[in-house]
């Protein structure tokens, strides 16, 4: 399955903010930084990264939904929304 990247431009920008404050954590570590300032950015990345992933699993449970005659493709779609787990 083929998806358009204009579809996923939310969860790709997503993904590069993540990609900054993975960054940015990682030279607070480098810093020794207070815990709690780190635990904040952690939780902050983490909660970035699922909201990313479920976007491109609701994408692609979209896209998987119907097969080439139209119907419902339950195996697809079963194997689309079990990624979620």
């Amino acid at each position: 399955m083929q998806i358009d990247p204009a579809e996923l431009k939310t969860a790709r920008d997503l993904l590069m903010r993540v990609q900054g404050q993975i960054g940015g954590i990682v030279k607070m570590l480098d810093e020794g930084r207070d815990c709690t300032e780190l635990l904040t950015q952690l939780a902050a990345a983490s909660t970035a990264l699922t909201r990313a992933g479920f976007s491109i699993i609701s994408t692609g449970m979209a896209h998987c939904q119907a097969d080439e005659s139209g119907q419902t493709d339950r195996a697809a779609l079963e194997k689309a929304f079990m990624a979620l787990a």
